[in-house]
């Protein structure tokens, strides 16, 4: 899915992947919260984050977690309970495709309330590209993009995010890479319409 690095939702229902690869950046995260983003997560996403057994637990899933607890705690990353017309549409979205229940309710719950889906599963963004508008379903890369082109983060921070991201074994430096030179060439194109 080709992303548009100068737009972006800023209140998103977050799926298990996306927290981790958001909160994985101490840079990236911060300014998410400068730039006002405002993230929730539904009951199962938190179930599989803090208590899901792993098989195999490492340094990096706990530190995730503490920062997951912390945040969850100071209510800058909310946890919403679903009610059983919500379960319902779970249940129809499972018919559909294969996902885990957190990433089902976090669509459901996006649907819901309005908001945006942030993941970065892809089968969870194929199924909520079904059922969402495609402007609401985001990826972590994308955030990373636009937050590049509205100079939340400059260019300096983009190695700190990368290496910080990195360190915890995430998986998206690729797609950060690409999502800078997507949010240079975007910046670049409005500044030549605009003169």
């Amino acid at each position: 899915m080709a992303i548009d690095t100068s737009i972006f939702c800023l209140t998103s229902v977050l799926d298990s992947c996306a927290i981790w690869n958001i909160l994985s950046s101490e840079r990236l995260y911060s300014a998410t919260r400068f730039a006002r983003c405002t993230f929730c997560i539904t009951s199962f996403v938190k179930y599989e984050c803090l208590h899901k057994p792993r098989s195999v637990p490492t340094e990096s899933d706990e530190c995730l977690k503490e920062k997951l607890i912390v945040e969850n705690s100071a209510n800058r990353i909310v946890q919403y309970n679903l009610e059983i017309s919500d379960l319902q549409q779970v249940d129809l979205l499972s018919q559909r495709h294969r996902l885990s229940k957190g990433e089902l309710t976090s669509i459901a719950f996006a649907i819901k309330t309005n908001q945006a889906f942030l993941t970065d599963d892809q089968k969870a963004r194929k199924l909520a590209c079904d059922v969402l508008e495609r402007s609401r379903v985001q990826t972590t890369p994308h955030l990373f993009g636009w937050l590049i082109f509205s100079n939340h983060l400059n260019d300096g921070d983009k190695d700190e995010v990368i290496q910080q991201h990195t360190a915890l074994n995430r998986p998206l430096k690729k797609y950060f890479e690409e999502a800078y030179l997507l949010a240079l060439h975007a910046r670049l194109l409005s500044k030549s319409l605009g003169e």
